[in-house]
């Protein structure tokens, strides 16, 4: 009689085991365990290779970004009292090696001229005007992808004002 009993609940735990398995083995067509753990591994593989790929393309954008021009300070200004409002500027373009261009734009009634110069590592290949050397210091406490903005009030004074987030003390 004990016999029968163990081996009664011997069936019970082999049919729960039965019913683990085909668990673990669902959708592998009459797949084996084995069978299921090899297309585990093959995706496993795959998904390692995928993920290898995208860490590739990633270091490339980071790399492209850094060389991106991504802070930038501008300042409007009037240098003419016959002219009205601040129609001028000077806008400092930077990437994050302080490498860019500074470019100004001098209005007059009659003429519009406009000036550009090279930034390397933050220094300029040319004297900057007062205005530029305003628009390159609020560019480098720009934050990324930021416009650092500062307006020149025309009595001489001056006017800080700041678009996305940044304050400047301009």
């Amino acid at each position: 009689m004990g016999a029968l009993i163990g081996l009664a609940l011997m069936g019970r735990r082999i049919a729960r085991l039965e019913v683990r398995l085909a668990g673990l083995t669902r959708g592998a067509e009459g797949g084996s365990l084995e069978a299921v753990l090899e297309a585990h591994l093959a995706t496993v593989g795959r998904l390692a290779d995928e993920v290898a790929a995208l860490a590739d393309r990633t270091a490339g954008l980071e790399a492209e970004a850094r060389r991106s021009l991504r802070r930038i300070g501008l300042v409007r200004f009037n240098p003419f009292e016959d002219t009205g409002g601040n129609q001028s500027f000077a806008l400092a373009l930077l990437d994050s090696e302080d490498d860019g261009v500074v470019v100004s734009s001098l209005h007059a009634r009659g003429v519009t001229r406009i000036y550009a110069k090279a930034l390397s590592r933050g220094r300029p290949e040319a004297t900057l005007s007062d205005e530029e050397a305003e628009a390159l210091a609020l560019a480098r406490s720009a934050s990324l992808g930021r416009v650092a903005l500062a307006d020149r009030v025309a009595a001489g004074g001056r006017a800080g004002r700041d678009r996305g987030g940044d304050r400047s003390g301009a």
